[in-house]
């Protein structure tokens, strides 16, 4: 069969999100991210170009490793100032049928009991159009913003992430019986409280009695998404993920973690098909070739540096040394590449530099007319091994319009996107084609009807 591609669109409460300085291209709408018009309008266009999701990232602090403080990052309107995503979700869902939405939240900082209760929420008003980008948060202003002194240790983070899932599938999966909604209006009985049960969730972390506020809702637990290539972090995606947002500085990385993340799945009793892997990827699409290139040339004049060196958590300038001075000659040794782990300390400084704000150096880059385009996604569905892409943002909203009116005709004629929306389908059943709900091989399932929930843990009574 034909793989057909999940398409997304990569986006972000805020002005900068990750094309850094291209908010200020004419008629870019970036600055009004504040605006719900913004949203409905995006989420309109989306749904008229037959997009599966938007994505929506996040970040709960500041980027402020680079130079000593959040400065450059404050001028570039790098992801500060930035909204909560999950609270636009509601305003695009009233203005679209289809539409799917992947919402990024952290499980490091913030209590999983209000969190599964926002979230069963969503689904409830989508009608099970939600995911939830599982992240573990990386930077050290957000954990300060928490009350913690520095970061949580990265496995650490992994660790509580496997706690916080537990007690959300206990929640979302075991803490109501399907048919505990009687609603009999003669007898005054709305719900029976025999299938409803709380889940006394005692662990190293946390600690949470129940029940689960809301009722069931369509999906009951919502896609799971997560955005990693780490080792803890694809043992993690082996166990929960459904769908996988991952990349690397070229598809060979990219396919050793697919490989490896299927492996994981395996592993932990799922299959290694429950796992869909989606990647971001630019495209600069236009009617003739020469007009595709000196679009993204016009990007290019734009891009600042800076924002992406602040993006970067760097922790030294490397504007600071001479361009011809190698790495190793200024000392940027280990533990100085920021949040990019790949190092060579033969590296000028110059050449190192050239790096940021390169937008050709994007691995999964497609630049020209529209079947060129469309060639290229196919080679990285077919070939790179990829599901689907979260569409990178020059510009709000020419970047989707483009593809839209250019390539989503192409893709369509060749069968990797649909023709229009299947009316009945939640956005677990669109992506993996098998019904509303997890299925049964998942760990989460393993709580459904009440089952492995601990039993309460009796106080003992006080000896007088």
């Amino acid at each position: 069969m034909t793989k057909r591609l999940i398409l997304n669109l990569f986006e972000m409460n805020c002005v900068s999100h990750i094309t850094h300085g291209l908010w200020r291209l004419p008629g870019n709408h970036r600055e009004r991210f504040n605006d719900i018009e913004y949203w409905t309008e995006l989420a309109k266009l989306l749904e008229a170009g037959g997009f599966d999701a938007v994505f929506l990232a996040d970040v709960i602090g500041t980027y402020d490793v680079f130079r000593g403080s959040a400065a450059t990052a404050i001028r570039e309107g790098l992801q500060i100032p930035n909204n909560d995503p999950a609270s636009v979700v509601p305003a695009m869902a009233a203005v679209t049928r289809h539409l799917g939405f992947g919402i990024t939240f952290s499980t490091t900082y913030e209590p999983p009991f209000a969190w599964a209760r926002r979230l069963s929420t969503l689904d409830h008003l989508t009608k099970g159009r939600v995911g939830w980008n599982i992240v573990t948060s990386y930077l050290p202003n957000a954990a300060r913003n928490f009350g913690h002194d520095g970061e949580v240790e990265h496995d650490e983070r992994f660790e509580r992430a496997d706690e916080y899932l537990d007690v959300l599938y206990k929640l979302w999966e075991g803490s109501w019986d399907d048919d505990a909604i009687v609603a009999d209006r003669d007898g005054n009985v709305y719900a029976d409280a025999s299938k409803i049960r709380p889940i006394h969730h005692e662990g190293r972390w946390y600690s949470v009695e129940g029940p689960h506020l809301p009722s069931p809702t369509r999906q009951r637990t919502p896609v799971l998404f997560t955005a990693t290539a780490s080792a803890a972090g694809t043992r993690f995606a082996g166990k929960h993920a459904e769908v996988v947002f991952t990349g690397g500085p070229d598809t060979a990385f990219l396919q050793k973690t697919i490989a490896g993340i299927r492996a994981a799945a395996v592993a932990a009793g799922r299959r290694a098909e429950d796992v869909r892997f989606v990647t971001m990827a630019g495209v600069v699409v236009a009617p003739t070739e020469a007009e595709a290139k000196a679009k993204l040339a016009r990007y290019q004049e734009l891009t600042s540096r800076d924002g992406y060196l602040a993006h970067a958590s760097l922790p030294w300038d490397p504007a600071a040394h001479p361009p011809e001075a190698t790495l190793a000659e200024v000392g940027a040794g280990e533990g100085r590449a920021g949040r990019f782990r790949a190092f060579d300390p033969e590296q000028t400084v110059g050449e190192y530099l050239a790096g940021f704000g390169d937008l050709g150096r994007q691995p999964l880059l497609a630049v020209g007319t529209p079947e060129r385009v469309a060639d290229e996604i196919e080679r990285w569905l077919d070939e790179v091994g990829i599901d689907g892409i979260n569409l990178l943002q020059y510009h709000s909203y020419d970047t989707a319009r483009d593809f839209i009116e250019y390539v989503v005709p192409v893709l369509r004629q060749r069968g990797r996107l649909r023709r229009e929306y299947d009316e009945h389908e939640s956005l677990r059943d669109r992506i993996f084609g098998a019904g509303d709900r997890l299925p049964d091989r998942h760990f989460a399932t393993r709580y459904r009807g009440g089952a492995h929930l601990p039993e309460p843990v009796l106080q003992k009574e006080t000896v007088r």
